[in-house]
């Protein structure tokens, strides 16, 4: 309720309708999503002026430039923008889920299940790679019941969430990491899956998580009812008629599958599912129908610019774009918890 107040007052203070405003917020998104996939394309060791990229884009050449901007940052940027939007998503579904504002698929440990599975997969078996998203989804569902259950004690509490979260996290990172000790001379690609980058992204990885994300995007939205209705407690939506447990269970599910297509294709990219939809619901409200679209179109924008930042901020030397988020979440999940708790 905090929240929609926010959104209530900052429509208030510029004498608008709440919805003419949420509209307003939505557009400013979106134009903050599509400058972060312009500079991304833009940006980097390479210097090619805005003309040619225009250019290229309009009459693709078979030029070294026209290599750079198709092949090199076109991938990682499209990869940049649908993990954010699957992350973000996968957020803010599990923060109306687990009704925890500090709920968000690394903290919880969701991340790290996908995490444990998909470097299960690279390091025994590499010939088996197209199967890594898939994988992923499992150890993320299995973690988020695991959590889930250990969590339950006459109903669901934030805290009882963050300290089962925590506890499951740790040991499947104690996982991951006895993998990369056993297996050290496999470890090179796994190792970035530890922090989360774009670096090397390429079509292959673009057509691995899309159809992920699409599919999503659209259950996401088709759930965001059920989403609102949970937000006023498990009895009040039993009595507007929702099946409190099936739902947590089938949005947990459609949250585990965005963050372990996002994990599959970047690693373990934390505390975009934090950061985004809480600064996306201080302008939009808890509304989920608007808070949706909002979190994806502010996840393209948070991805697309911190990794334009950290190629751009000590080049030629390319930092991965997880740092740069853990940077900008560490603070803010602080900030939350001494909110919160």
């Amino acid at each position: 309720m905090q929240n929609n107040s926010h959104s209530e007052d900052s429509a208030a203070y510029f004498g608008l309708d709440r919805r003419v405003w949420r509209v307003i917020v939505l557009t400013c998104f979106g134009l903050l999503a599509g400058l972060g996939f312009f500079l991304s394309l833009t940006k980097g060791s390479s210097i090619i002026s805005l003309n040619q990229i225009i250019n290229i884009l309009l009459h693709p050449q078979d030029n070294a430039q026209s290599q750079i901007i198709w092949n090199i940052r076109m991938p990682r940027t499209i990869v940049g923008a649908l993990v954010g939007v699957n992350l973000s998503l996968a957020g803010a579904i599990l923060q109306a889920v687990m009704r925890n504002p500090l709920a968000d698929p690394h903290i919880i440990g969701i991340s790290s299940g996908a995490g444990l599975s998909g470097v299960a997969i690279m390091i025994l078996f590499p010939s088996l790679e197209y199967l890594i998203t898939p994988v992923a989804f499992v150890g993320a569902m299995l973690a988020a019941v695991c959590i889930y259950c250990l969590a339950w004690k006459n109903g669901i509490k934030p805290v009882r969430i963050i300290l089962a979260g925590v506890a499951v996290s740790a040991f499947l990172s104690a996982g991951i990491s006895g993998l990369m000790i056993f297996y050290s001379d496999r470890v090179h690609g796994a190792l970035m899956w530890m922090v989360g980058g774009l670096s090397a992204r390429s079509w292959t990885h673009v057509g691995i998580i899309l159809p992920y994300a699409c599919i999503g995007f659209l259950l996401a939205l088709a759930g965001a009812r059920y989403l609102n209705v949970l937000q006023l407690g498990d009895e009040m939506a039993r009595g507007l008629g929702v099946n409190v447990e099936v739902t947590r269970i089938v949005m947990t599910g459609i949250a585990a599958l965005l963050a372990a297509s996002a994990v599959s294709v970047v690693g373990l990219l934390g505390f975009v599912g934090l950061v985004v939809p809480h600064a996306a619901r201080l302008l939009l409200g808890s509304d989920y129908r608007f808070l949706m679209p909002g979190a994806a179109l502010l996840g393209i924008a948070t991805i697309t610019l911190s990794d334009t930042f950290a190629r751009v901020i000590f080049a030629p030397i390319e930092l991965p774009v997880g740092i740069i988020m853990a940077f900008l979440g560490a603070p803010f999940f602080l900030f939350l918890l001494r909110r919160e708790i």
